[in-house]
């Protein structure tokens, strides 16, 4: 029995994803199609073309997708004039024996692989763009700059003297403010497969890479193991590989929902506000899921699909639990625009 696993406000991308599943396609070409369907359809402006404008005005986008059999991995980042992001890293896997591609030269070998070059930008970017120059640039994500980056917009030079302070989270700026699309599929014969898709940060500095198109931090998949998906402030929780803890922990015979609170308290430890999240699944195909909870984020959704299951259905993450159907299952997270404020 298969499952899937995201965190998503709809069932619409693992529905499709599991059609693929349905229609005796690989665990690899689910993840593809799911998070490809949410680039189509610009999942809240935080997946796809057209949102999450950096501070030059241009939307870029990064993806990666992880064979959990053969553990090969590929990966785009600071992807540029391409819709179809999570196509690309399919092909960084199929035609090269590298794993990650970035900026400029990944859009070159995209157009070489046959997706051609689309404008990125909407209306609706162009809006968000105008909107943060009209205040003055914020927020942004600079400091020990001068002119005051929390005033200014700039252009900045260095200070002198460099000052050491807590760290701003994405927290303190906005829980809305960026998000990924991951998903999990643990198939029939307990193989696994895992990735992500996503334009980033909102206001990023121009080739600023988070956690989503990097192995271990992102997603992780091992077919031994079981799979796991990670989804909050990238630059925080990409020092921690939390994806590949997670499984690390599952492949210790660690319950998933408490792999999952592990690595979520690892993170805490050095970031206590930090915004994030993390859905597990092991080969068998339970799955549980955690989050750090903060002022205005104390709980996320998820997606789930399986046979017992007559279509892809949201799970809410409220307090720590584990679920155990049979496989194939499938899992989308993604958490951050369908948060309940409190």
């Amino acid at each position: 029995m298969e499952r899937l696993l995201k965190a998503s406000p709809k069932a619409t991308h693992g529905s499709k994803a599991w059609r693929v599943l349905e229609s005796g396609g690989s665990e690899l070409d689910a993840v593809e199609r799911g998070c490809g369907q949410c680039e189509i359809d610009q999942c809240d402006g935080s997946v796809g073309y057209g949102g999450s404008p950096d501070e030059s005005g241009e939307t870029t986008l990064d993806a990666m997708i992880m064979d959990g059999n053969t553990m090969e991995v590929g990966a785009v980042a600071d992807l540029r004039r391409v819709k179809n992001a999570i196509g690309v890293a399919r092909k960084v896997i199929e035609y090269t024996k590298h794993t990650l591609l970035v900026g400029e030269s990944a859009s070159l070998f995209a157009v070489r692989m046959g997706f051609p070059y689309e404008d990125l930008t909407t209306q609706k970017s162009l809006s968000l763009y105008s909107e943060w120059l009209n205040q003055s640039c914020q927020p942004n994500y600079w400091k020990n700059v001068v002119p005051d980056s929390s005033k200014s917009c700039g252009p900045y030079k260095r200070r002198e003297e460099v000052t050491y302070k807590e760290e701003q989270t994405s927290s303190q700026r906005s829980v809305h403010n960026h998000d990924t699309i991951g998903m999990v599929v643990i198939g029939v014969s307990g193989t696994v497969a895992s990735g992500t898709s996503t334009n980033g940060a909102i206001h990023k500095l121009p080739g600023r890479v988070g956690d989503s198109p990097i192995a271990g931090a992102g997603s992780y998949a091992d077919s031994t193991a079981g799979g796991a998906a990670a989804t909050g402030d990238g630059d925080i929780m990409m020092r921690f590989l939390p994806s590949y803890q997670a499984v690390e922990y599952m492949r210790m015979g660690t319950d998933p929902t408490v792999a999952c609170q592990k690595v979520i308290s690892r993170i805490q430890k050095y970031a206590p506000t930090f915004f994030g999240a993390i859905i597990c699944a092991n080969t068998t195909g339970s799955y549980g899921a955690a989050c750090n909870k903060i002022p205005g984020f104390t709980q996320f959704h998820f997606m789930v699909s399986s046979p017992l299951l007559s279509r892809p259905t949201e799970q809410l993450q409220h307090r720590l639990y584990t679920y155990d159907p049979p496989r194939p299952i499938m899992l989308l997270t993604r958490a951050f625009h369908n948060l309940k404020e409190e």
